[in-house]
């Protein structure tokens, strides 16, 4: 039975966006791609705006 880890869910969906491309520093000569360049900011912000909405349904 496989675990159900959330840490994992947010590891492997920013793993996903990363396998879409990588930023290259000095590849300056294309547009901001911002799924594929701030994978991992993106997905750390809806991390933290699920815990902060979680903290307050849980407080009412």
């Amino acid at each position: 039975m496989p675990t159900r880890n959330p840490l994992r869910w947010l590891v492997h969906w920013a793993d996903w966006f990363e396998m879409r491309g990588v930023y290259v520093p000095g590849e300056d000569n294309r547009t901001v791609d911002p799924w594929r360049d701030f994978g991992w900011l993106i997905v750390a912000w809806l991390a933290g705006l699920g815990v902060f909405i979680l903290f307050f349904a849980l407080a009412v």
